[in-house]
């Protein structure tokens, strides 16, 4: 271990206990909170860079100090942020069969197509488009984050076919936020066809979870720094 790391470990570890682990009130899943861990990544980044920088007026320890604070705070920005937002979108989607998962600093919708869309269809479902207005409803709360939209499909039929499927359908569901409120500058639509699957197309339980539209929030990382 380098000096400047060995210099902000004891910080950098006390910012990491604020990251514990949460029971969400909406769904009940057991999730941690991502602030202290991005605190934490800071922490070490900015010492690191505090450390090294410098004309030897101030002492390296005092550096990596100064480093790992400011650090810190860029760190447990971006988490506050999407955690915010995350227990917004969680409460949001309670009962509409959209999953809310946490991965890092994104957030990541997953909406079924049993949810979204009828057989082999690209039109969005009205409780599809109830959904969505809630979820855009949070979205233009939070503008600092980017929206992926990835259509996906099971591996049944032709792949090309399905391809243009994934397609069609990441595009009713961007074409909705947009039309709800949602910046189209800040949406991304892409069609994964069956490329992406999550579980085992040999069994029809698999290839209903691989039938899905999934929105992947991502913080826009210029905006917390």
């Amino acid at each position: 271990m380098t000096k400047p790391f060995r210099l902000v470990a004891p910080l950098a570890a006390a910012v990491l206990l604020a990251g514990c682990a949460t029971t969400d009130p909406y769904s009940g899943q057991t999730n941690r909170n991502q602030t202290g861990t991005g605190a934490a990544i800071g922490a070490v980044v900015g010492a690191a860079a505090g450390a090294l920088s410098g004309d030897g007026s101030t002492s390296r320890r005092d550096r990596a100090l100064v480093g790992a604070a400011v650090g810190a705070a860029a760190g447990a920005g971006v988490g506050a942020y999407m955690d915010r937002q995350e227990q917004q979108l969680r409460q949001s989607t309670q009962g509409t069969g959209i999953g809310v998962d946490r991965r890092g600093d994104d957030i990541v919708l997953n909406m079924p197509s049993e949810v979204t869309f009828g057989f082999d269809s690209s039109e969005l479902t009205s409780n599809a488009r109830n959904a969505l207005n809630d979820v855009a409803r949070v979205l233009t709360q939070y503008d600092d984050t980017r929206v992926n939209i990835g259509g996906h499909t099971d591996s049944t039929g032709d792949a090309g076919y399905n391809q243009r499927l994934s397609e069609r359908r990441a595009q009713a569901v961007g074409n909705y936020l947009s039309q709800a409120g949602v910046a189209s500058g800040r949406l991304n639509m892409t069609g994964h066809g069956e490329n992406q699957p999550v579980a085992n197309n040999n069994t029809e339980q698999g290839r209903a979870q691989n039938r899905r539209v999934e929105i992947t929030l991502s913080p826009i990382q210029s905006r917390f720094e």
